[in-house]
């Protein structure tokens, strides 16, 4: 067996490795909760809205403060 491991070790650590993945992968899943639904019809080219709203929206509010700084 590779490393001079066991077969039952290296099935043990090979299980172990996969359920660690498995573990994360649902982690990271519940955490960033990732939009999974499959559209009908796919977006045109353009259409598709991948921007961060959150950092759209700052954005515009710290132009529009800017804005208002320098006008006034």
């Amino acid at each position: 067996m590779p490393a001079g491991v066991s077969w039952a070790r290296y099935v043990r650590m090979l299980g172990a490795s996969v359920l660690a993945m498995f573990a994360g992968a649902q982690a990271v899943h519940q955490y960033y909760l990732p939009d999974l639904s499959i559209p009908d019809v796919p977006p045109k080219p353009g259409e598709l809205r991948t921007e961060l709203q959150g950092y759209k929206v700052r954005e515009e509010a710290l132009k529009k403060v800017k804005s208002e700084r320098d006008t006034g």
